[in-house]
């Protein structure tokens, strides 16, 4: 492991911005930056799309590692390069920002009231491709979607056995076990939510930690347990679905939580701005999330 790397995950002040829209959520992101469906005739030229929005991000001035601690990359840009060098590589060397990998395949068919990870038959093979990358950690995504004790605590168990997994290629995973932000009884399902992270943190392996990715919760510092545990390494907070000042501001009653947003992240982007008008927009979007990040007392 980097040990730069895991001193600037652990402590840095900070966020982890979230780049790593996959085949199903890359349309929607696209169009949320400008570009729809029309500009593109196959899966391969709307990723090359996606691609040069996130080079555009990276390149951007603003996107450095004295705010942005890390980035979350989705496989094909792990795989493909900015500038000659590839992307993971590029992050760390010339913009001091850490690079993890969504690892996981998407979800399975909702049972009760979650969707779990899908099967990752390769996961082992993208560890190791990961490792030779210079990836540093990695995310993996299952959604809750009730207070249904059943499926939360399959959820964990599933996101902690995978995790197990990563932690043995000398990765850390972030395990996000998201709580839809509309469900009624989002409160109750994050109160056994965290009973069940609890459980499973004594699993752990000596001398390892884990990073967790959690909704915003209905009662702030509700994981703040989790944020104070030795086995957690650092407790990161997902938008969900809310515009980046609702975010920005659950975020601040939190303490010690940092932003992992994707869409919150990137809202006002445009394909059409100048590159003056993007890499405005875009460090006023990092200052935002970086002060909400950086709250040390509840406000």
């Amino acid at each position: 492991m980097n040990k730069d790397m895991a001193a600037q995950a652990a402590k840095k002040d900070g966020f982890i911005a979230a780049l790593d829209q996959s085949g199903g959520s890359t349309p929607k992101a696209l169009k949320l930056y400008g570009i729809d469906e029309s500009a593109w005739s196959n899966e391969a030229e709307m990723f090359d799309l996606v691609h040069q929005m996130r080079a555009r991000i990276i390149k951007s001035p603003a996107f450095t590692g004295d705010k942005v601690m890390g980035a979350i990359l989705f496989e094909q840009t792990m795989d493909r390069d900015i500038d000659g060098t590839p992307t993971a590589q590029y992050l760390w060397e010339k913009r001091h920002v850490v690079p993890f990998l969504k690892v996981d395949s998407g979800l399975a068919e909702a049972n009760d009231g979650v969707k779990l990870m899908k099967p990752m038959p390769a996961l082992d093979a993208l560890l190791k491709r990961a490792v030779a990358k210079g990836i540093f950690g990695t995310k993996m995504r299952s959604v809750i979607d009730a207070a249904n004790p059943k499926g939360i605590a399959a959820v964990v168990d599933q996101q902690f056995q995978v995790g197990k997994q990563i932690l043995a290629h000398g990765l850390v995973p972030i395990i996000e076990p998201e709580v839809t932000i509309s469900i009624p009884d989002k409160a109750a399902a994050e109160d056994i939510l965290l009973a069940e992270i609890k459980k499973h943190l004594d699993d752990v392996p000596s001398g390892k930690q884990v990073m967790l990715k959690l909704t915003l919760p209905a009662k702030a510092n509700l994981y703040k347990p989790l944020i104070d545990d030795p086995r957690v390494m650092r407790v990161v907070a997902l938008s969900g679905g809310y515009s980046r000042d609702d975010a920005n501001e659950k975020l601040r009653h939190n303490v010690g939580m940092i932003a992992s947003f994707s869409r919150a992240l990137t809202e006002g982007l445009s394909a059409k701005q100048s590159d003056a008008q993007f890499d405005a927009a875009l460090a006023s979007a990092i200052d935002s999330i970086f002060q909400a990040s950086s709250v040390k007392a509840a406000a």
